[in-house]
């Protein structure tokens, strides 16, 4: 599994030269000072413009997914696991995948670890929350992101950069449940699930971050092909498609 980026040499050695200042530095620690640095860099600078015209079939994407110990993050429910993989166009790039369980503050519901496999004492020697927020968005860097039901993993996403270096997530999303609904209108259900079967996509290892992003990726794959007959070129077009639903 390729080891992800840790950010561009520019933004740590504007760190080094005083880019975040030393107070926070010294009441959290370099490293802590850095991982906030960097996610607040990175959501200042990543709704480039350009990236709405980029043709769809040219697109350089993360296909993302969260398990969490449940729906509200709100309500002191936790982030699990980052699964993650590289998409350009509908071809998923294998070699560049992220995967990272995190630590948690509180013990993992019985029926949430025979879901995920994730045990509490698994979760315990598992990197903190910022480690491993900071060395997913390292992976995504300012591409698109992509995922089914984005609603939930946003939600827990922006929970957790709030929290960590109060920041809100900036990128721009696609959730493939949406096109789901807008290629598919008269299905009755959208589940990720009945979407793979329907698009004869293999079921392994649901409720694995990596695993569930992989096969995703996949039903991303199948649906440009079927956007790319539709005149829709661009990342503008699909939005603008999906607006009118």
């Amino acid at each position: 599994m390729k080891e992800p980026s840790r950010g561009n040499n520019g933004f740590w050695n504007s760190f080094r030269q005083g880019g975040v200042p030393s107070a926070i530095a010294s009441m959290m620690g370099t490293p802590t000072a850095q991982h906030m640095a960097f996610l607040r860099s990175l959501m200042r600078e990543n709704r480039r413009p350009e990236t709405l015209r980029t043709p769809l079939h040219e697109l350089d994407a993360v296909v993302f997914d969260l398990e969490t110990t449940g729906f509200a993050p709100q309500h002191g429910d936790e982030i699990l696991s980052f699964g993650a993989v590289r998409v350009i166009g509908g071809k998923v790039v294998e070699e560049e995948q992220f995967y990272t369980l995190v630590k948690t503050k509180n013990r993992i519901p019985e029926h949430i670890a025979e879901l995920t496999g994730i045990t509490t004492e698994m979760s315990q020697d598992a990197p903190q929350l910022l480690n491993g927020l900071h060395d997913f968005m390292s992976f995504v860097g300012g591409r698109v992101l992509i995922a089914h039901a984005s609603a939930h993993d946003k939600s827990f996403l922006n929970a957790a950069l709030w929290k960590t270096s109060k920041v809100r997530l900036s990128h721009r999303v696609i959730d493939t449940m949406m096109l789901a609904r807008w290629l598919e209108p008269q299905r009755s259900g959208y589940g990720l699930d009945e979407l793979l079967q329907s698009r004869n996509i293999e079921i392994k290892g649901r409720h694995h971050a990596l695993e569930d992003a992989m096969m995703t990726a996949r039903l991303w794959g199948a649906y440009l092909d079927d956007i790319s007959k539709m005149n829709v070129v661009t990342l503008s077009d699909l939005y603008h498609h999906l607006s009118h639903e």
